[in-house]
């Protein structure tokens, strides 16, 4: 499950303190696993919502050497003229988006379902909810950036998530995915879903990291997502 042709372990999950209505799909950044982030959702949960949090699989990472760790796909470089692994970002993609068809199987409505992710994670949360037929509540994306850029607004799943809600959140002292990128990631975004639904958080002085305001920011944000959902007419 959610690999490219190669096993990884079942997701860590947070379960809902009482019956699921609606979830929370949380992807892990390059050579992390889902624990960690796991962890942080049992600390801030809402008790109607589920947590999920896959785990990449292990393959040889050209940036990092051809070193094996966990990760989505293969990357090759943090610029914005970088060779990206094509049809590995796709192939994880399908994954991800055979797991937000499973929690509907479940019972979840797709539009009470948020994709989100850290740096890689926050890359293929981006790809995905642009690619997928399900509709879905929002995506969250943190210190991270849209991967295949140039195959848009041709690649984008046709109307489907166009009034999606985006949050974006990127530290303007980030060395590994530098803030420009972010920003002009939120740029491209907004020519491809409603430009009202997306925000850019700036960070000052924070790296390639997750601030505490970024974890009350997920705490509150399902919340957030669905209210305003409720709200468009």
């Amino acid at each position: 499950m959610c690999g490219n042709n190669m096993s990884a372990p079942l997701p860590a999950i947070v379960p809902a303190a009482r019956r699921a209505t609606a979830a929370v799909i949380f992807l892990h950044g390059l050579g992390d696993t889902g624990h960690g982030w796991a962890e942080a959702f049992a600390g801030i949960r809402i008790p109607h919502v589920k947590y999920i949090c896959p785990h990449a699989p292990t393959m040889p990472v050209s940036l990092n050497m051809r070193m094996s760790m966990p990760s989505w796909f293969d990357i090759h470089g943090l610029s914005p003229d970088a060779e990206e692994d094509e049809g590995g970002i796709k192939r994880a993609s399908e994954n991800i988006k055979a797991l937000i068809d499973q929690e509907v199987k479940n019972g979840i409505p797709s539009d009470r379902i948020i994709l989100g992710g850290f740096s890689q994670g926050g890359a293929l949360s981006l790809y995905t909810a642009l690619t997928t037929q399900q509709k879905l509540a929002g995506v969250v994306a943190l210190s991270c950036w849209l991967p295949l850029r140039n195959s848009f607004p041709q690649a984008s799943a046709i109307n489907v998530n166009k009034d999606i809600a985006l949050l974006q959140c990127h530290g303007d002292c980030d060395p590994l995915v530098p803030f420009m990128f972010g920003h002009q990631t939120a740029e491209k975004m907004k020519t491809l879903i409603n430009p009202a639904n997306v925000t850019f958080k700036s960070y000052r002085g924070l790296p390639h990291s997750a601030c505490p305001e970024v974890k009350i920011i997920l705490k509150t944000l399902p919340c957030t997502f669905w209210k305003r959902k409720q709200n468009v007419v």
